[in-house]
């Protein structure tokens, strides 16, 4: 069994078959060229991805401040909106009021008005029914006394009459 190094006959470097030497020795070999060639990239990839998180925090940070003052600013607007919005119902309701108020007074008056065409349309009423009701009576009287006339009025009458009513004339020249 050869162990160690296998060294030639007169000194030189030969090549280790045992397993367990040899995979530390690589592993070491493996880990220094990592080290001393992927340090700078390595370096440069942590670097590059720590700005590119610092500038995702500070980005971050910022929208949450905009979002913030806009949340504010929106919320400023709803309560402006809702005085704005209270400030109209009340409005709305006196307008309501004046209204119901004003349409309550002009039904009075539209009322009394109506009270009072009816008043005079029934006095209107009444006068004509009175002027037609003493037509009426004045016609039946004339009928009837041209109905009467000549059973009454005799030849005597008319004598009287006719001398009575040329006394008068007479009376009156």
């Amino acid at each position: 069994m050869i162990t160690g190094w296998f060294l030639a006959e007169e000194g030189g470097v030969g090549l280790n078959f045992d397993i367990l030497e040899t995979n530390l020795i690589n592993l070491i070999i493996v880990l220094g060229v990592l080290f001393y060639f992927g340090r700078k990239f390595l370096g440069k990839t942590l670097s590059t991805r720590q700005s590119t998180i610092e500038e995702a925090i500070v980005d971050a940070e910022t929208r949450k401040q905009e979002a913030a003052a806009a949340l504010a600013e929106q919320q400023q607007k709803l309560a402006q909106a809702q005085e704005d919005a209270k400030k109209i119902v009340a409005d709305a309701e006196q307008t309501a009021a004046r209204t119901r108020e004003s349409i309550l007074a002009q039904a009075e008056i539209d009322v009394e008005r109506m009270k009072t065409n009816a008043a005079q349309d029934l006095s209107s009423q009444e006068a004509k029914v009175m002027r037609e009701l003493q037509q009426r009576i004045t016609a039946l009287a004339l009928e009837r006394c041209e109905a009467e006339l000549p059973n009454r009025l005799n030849d005597d009458v008319q004598r009287r009459l006719v001398d009575a009513s040329i006394a008068r004339l007479g009376g009156q020249s």
